[in-house]
Order: C-alpha cells, then sequence, then structure tokens
C-alpha cells in the first residue's frame, strides 16, 4: 500500500527573537598555503581571541634563516582588543612561535597541561618583559572571553592532550578543529569526542574550520597502535643490536611505546637531543609518561651495557643538520659513534621539503655499515592527521553551514574543499582563504572583506625580524657567486691613488690558482679609481665606488660568466 507523504509541520517564528546585529572576523595570519606557522584570529565586534601562534620552517631560498613565525603587526596594534591565545596541541607548528610574540604583548595563554608544560620549558631560554599569563584548561572546560566562549574538546593526534575547540559567539557557533584523527585504539587519552561534535551539529554549527594536511590522502589514518606491533618486530629480530630510534620529539605516545618495548626485552634506555629530553621530562612530570624506576639513564652511562642491553631515543628523524642523529651519523657525536652493531629506525615521514636531509642522513648510516629502518621498510609511522574518510566524518558530525579549510598548502586545502563539495556543500558557502584575508559573517550571510598586515617574519639567532629580503638576496648572491672585496687608499685632496688596490677573493675562485685573474682585476680596478679621481667629480666617495663596482662587474662577467657580489672599501688619508 502506497504511503502517503506527510507535510512538515512549519514552526511558527518567534516574533519576539531579534537578529544578533554583531559581525565575526576570521583572520588567518598563518598556516594557509603553508606547512605550519599556524595561527587565526577570530573576531566578535570589539574583541578578538587568537587560535595558536606555531612557527615554519626556512624554504630553500632562506640560507641562514632558523625559524619563520607568523607577521604579528596586526595583533600589536590592537592587542588592547586581545582576550586570548587558544591553543590546541603542543606542536612547534602550533606553539613554537609563543616566545616570540610574547616580547611584544601580553594576553593570557590558555592551553592543556601537556601544552603549557612544553612552553614553560621554552620560555626558559627567552628572556621576555613580564611574567607571561599561562591558564592550564583541560578537554571539556569552557572560557567565556567577553561575549565569546571558547569550549576544549578532546581530539586525537601524535601528542597528547589535543584538542579542537568550538568557538560560541552571539551569532552562532565556529569549530576549529586543530590537528586530529580518529583512533578507535588510542595510547592513552581515550578516542576522539565524537559525541560533543555531534550535539554541536544539531545545535547548529556556523563555520567549520577544519584542517587540511591528509586531504589528497584516501581512506582512514592507521592506529598509533600499529607502530608499536612494528616495535616489538624491530626489537624481536634486532636482539645483537643496540636499537636508536628517532621519532619526533613530541610524539609522547610513540615514545612511550618504545620505552614499553624496551622494558619487555630487558633494555636501559637513554635519551638524547634536548627537545626530546625536555618534552619527556614534562610529560613523566605531568603523569603522560609511565617509566618503571631504573630504565632511563643518562647517555653518559651507555659505555656501561652491552649493545643489546641498550635503546637510545634521539631527535632528527627530519635530517636536521644540528640534531643528535645527524651528529651520530657523521661521526661528530660526543658520546655516540654508530657502526655494525647499531640499527637505526626512523619513526617518522619526512616533512615535505625535507626528503633530500633525510637521504643524506640514511646514505651516511649506509656507507658506516649501519642497518637503516624506515617507514617504507617496516611500518614505523602513522600520521597524526585526519585523511579523506576522517575529515568527511567530522563534516558529517558538525554539519557547518560554512566551511573554511585550513593547515595547507594550497593543494590540500583545494583537496579538503573538493570533501566539501562532495559531502554536498554549497560551492558559496565553502571558502577557500588566504593569510590575511578576512572571512566576514553576520546575519545576512558571508563574504570576503578586505585584508590586514600579514606575512613572514625570519628569525636568525637572536635577531626576529631583522633579517628581510635585501638581507636575504645578498646572501643568496654570495652563496651562488661568491665576494671580491676591492681595497684602496685615496688622497683626495691631492686626488692621488696611495696604495692598492688590494683583492680578497672568498667563494669566487682559487686565489692561488688564478693570479693571473687577480692581477687583471686589480688593474681594472686601479684604472677605475684613477679615472674617478681625476676627473671634475675626483671628490665623490660614492661615485667612485660605484664605478669600481660597475666597472669589475662588467669585466669578470666577460671573463667568467659569473656575477660575484663586489664590495669596494675606499680609504681618505
Amino acid at each position: 500500500m502506497k504511503q502517503t507523504k506527510q507535510p512538515k509541520r512549519q514552526q511558527r517564528p518567534n516574533k519576539n527573537k531579534k537578529k544578533p546585529t554583531g559581525k565575526i572576523r576570521i583572520i588567518p595570519l598563518g598556516g594557509l598555503g603553508e606547512i605550519g606557522k599556524n595561527m587565526t584570529v577570530v573576531e566578535y565586534e570589539n574583541e578578538m581571541i587568537v587560535i595558536d601562534c606555531g612557527i615554519g620552517f626556512p624554504d630553500e631560498d632562506m640560507p641562514g634563516i632558523d625559524l619563520v613565525i607568523p607577521d604579528i603587526s596586526y595583533l600589536e596594534a590592537n592587542k588592547e582588543r586581545l582576550k586570548g591565545i587558544f591553543l590546541t596541541h603542543g606542536h612547534e607548528d602550533h606553539i613554537g612561535a609563543i616566545p616570540y610574540v610574547l616580547r611584544t604583548i601580553d594576553p593570557p595563554v590558555y592551553g592543556t597541561p601537556l601544552t603549557l608544560g612544553i612552553i614553560r620549558n621554552k620560555l626558559e631560554e627567552h628572556e621576555l618583559p613580564w611574567n607571561p599569563d599561562l591558564r592550564t584548561v583541560r578537554a571539556g572546560d569552557r572560557v567565556k572571553v567577553g561575549e565569546m566562549e571558547v569550549e576544549f574538546i578532546h581530539v586525537n593526534h601524535s601528542i597528547a592532550d589535543a584538542c579542537a575547540l568550538a568557538i560560541h559567539t552571539p551569532l552562532g557557533t565556529l569549530v576549529h578543529t586543530g590537528d586530529f584523527k580518529l583512533d578507535t585504539t588510542p595510547i592513552d587519552g581515550g578516542m576522539m569526542d565524537v559525541v560533543r561534535l555531534g550535539e554541536l551539529g544539531r545545535e547548529g554549527v556556523l563555520l567549520l574550520m577544519c584542517e587540511s594536511t591528509n586531504a589528497e590522502r584516501p581512506g582512514h589514518t592507521p592506529s598509533e597502535k600499529k607502530v608499536g606491533a612494528s616495535l616489538e618486530y624491530i626489537f624481536s629480530t634486532h636482539t645483537k643490536k643496540r636499537v636508536i630510534i628517532a621519532t619526533f620529539s613530541s610524539n609522547v605516545h610513540r615514545v612511550q611505546q618504545i620505552i614499553d618495548a624496551s622494558v619487555r626485552h630487558r633494555r636501559k634506555v637513554a635519551i638524547t637531543g634536548r627537545s626530546m629530553i625536555n618534552i619527556v621530562n614534562a610529560a613523566i612530570e605531568l603523569g603522560y609518561m609511565k617509566v618503571p624506576a631504573g630504565v632511563l639513564i643518562d647517555l653518559t652511562e651507555i659505555k656501561r651495557f652491552k649493545p643489546n642491553e641498550l635503546t637510545l631515543i634521539t631527535t632528527g628523524s627530519q635530517g636536521e643538520p644540528m640534531s643528535a642523529l645527524y651528529r651520530m651519523a657523521f661521526s661528530d657525536h660526543a658520546q655516540v659513534s654508530l657502526d655494525g652493531n647499531d640499527v637505526v629506525v626512523l619513526s617518522s615521514s619526512a616533512i615535505p621539503g625535507n626528503e633530500k636531509l633525510v637521504g643524506r642522513i640514511i646514505n651516511e648510516l649506509s656507507r658506516n655499515e649501519v642497518e637503516v629502518v624506515h617507514d617504507a621498510v617496516v611500518e614505523v609511522h602513522v600520521s597524526g592527521h585526519a585523511c579523506q574518510e576522517e575529515l568527511k566524518l567530522m563534516q558529517a558530525l558538525t554539519k557547518p553551514k560554512y566551511f573554511m579549510p585550513v593547515h595547507g598548502e594550497n593543494r590540500h586545502l583545494s583537496a579538503n574543499r573538493e570533501l566539501a563539495r562532495y559531502m554536498g556543500m554549497d560551492d558559496k558557502h565553502i571558502f577557500l582563504s588566504e593569510i590575511g584575508k578576512i572571512l566576514e559573517i553576520d546575519a545576512s550571510g558571508a563574504r570576503f572583506g578586505g585584508t590586514v598586515p600579514a606575512g613572514k617574519v625570519l628569525v636568525d639567532g637572536y635577531g626576529v625580524g631583522d633579517v628581510g629580503n635585501i638581507v636575504l638576496r645578498d646572501r643568496r648572491h654570495l652563496a651562488q657567486d661568491g665576494l671580491i672585496v676591492v681595497v684602496a687608499t685615496v688622497d683626495f685632496t691631492t686626488r692621488q691613488l696611495l696604495s692598492g688596490p688590494d683583492v680578497v677573493s672568498r667563494g669566487f675562485v682559487y686565489v692561488r690558482e688564478s693570479e693571473d685573474l687577480m692581477d687583471e682585476v686589480r688593474r681594472v680596478a686601479a684604472d677605475a679609481v684613477s679615472d674617478v679621481i681625476g676627473s671634475r667629480y675626483g671628490n665623490d666617495r660614492m661615485l667612485l665606488k660605484k664605478r669600481v663596482r660597475d666597472d669589475l662587474t662588467k669585466f669578470l662577467y666577460n671573463k667568467t660568466k659569473r656575477k660575484p657580489m663586489i664590495l669596494p672599501v675606499i680609504m681618505d688619508v
């Protein structure tokens, strides 16, 4: 029998309910079109909060740069309106810029215990003009900031204590996922709080800001427990060798599994690498790691034990030149030297751009007959980021009206947009943003509306922002073509060349094998100096330097097809 379709019951409009008149502004200051440097501003009316405060890593065209942090000039100009920085978890690309940002602004910083424990260790290495206001929260807590309320929601990730954030405003709720994956068998802390995310979806989510790192990968991200099985296999098949495992220092659950496997195989564990030591100490102190008494030993004690009685946990899984593993591989470590009695396990995947560095370490280890185990050989790493099915689940749970992909390069953001389209979301409700671009949402809809200052600030040693495009251009010039310094002493009164020109070359040619070329360089420089000081512009020091530089540039290019940096030094007596 055919059933008749019942008409939907119409709800009577509440005439007394006023439409909110406020406006939400979402401004990414980092993390879009790039890996790392995650930072997003959320404003409601005259109040603002910041989600995450991370660093990025320098590109190949940034010689000498240590770190890249977001440009926070917009926050500095509006610091009276800034009510807090809210951190999703303790990875460097989400908290690494905190010590630099707190030099000029001093808002409260909210984070879970492990996240703030890591930050406290970092802040000990920095001098700030004030005592930072660090406020501990836990999953399930809600923090009221003016007319906004920020709720912390437990998610799974490759570090403990990770949270998504729900920002409740009079206009509606925004959900920022942070970095997450759905792990049904997590090492610790329970599964992601899908119940609360589903409740938010039923209540109504205005905007979902969803991470995009693995948006190109189909399926689900494997559980961290898979790595535990692989570690067990490695320890069982290398019973006569010392095991050295390099992993991300922040992956507390991975380190816990390594220690557990070592205990089962009656091995002592030594830890090397400053960041690894700091994070493990913080995790043990806060109760996120459990280590039986007598298992951890100092690195100076390793010579007392046979190779099959030891496990070393180290930094350097990304091939960083100053890391502990790099120094071990190139026989530059004070306490550890590697040989055929060792097996090195790279329990990580290469961050995009680091593949050559990782390959260099593997090649050097192999040359020294050290066995290397990595993800292509045994499954010793799983991602902490959601793949396509988990990203679709997040959308299905939260049912957002608007969607903005975050955290990833342009291809990742575009792939996440495709998933939203596949889930049936209207193209007009999907916003692919850029750093500095403002997304405005009010009662009448959502749209892009203008920009704020945004970009990259380069950190070199203790210097923050003092290296810009001009300095980088000079460094690239020096790296590619080298330097020639021309020193001449001139008496501008009598218009005579008293001594020189002397020529010093660095990184251009090997001088002892190019003496004829250097003699010609001196002759060209001397002719240029004589021509200028003998002319009516003979007292113009700047013109003299320019003429020497131009004449030598032209001469050297014709001779060598190279353009070294030429630095004239003119002394007057």
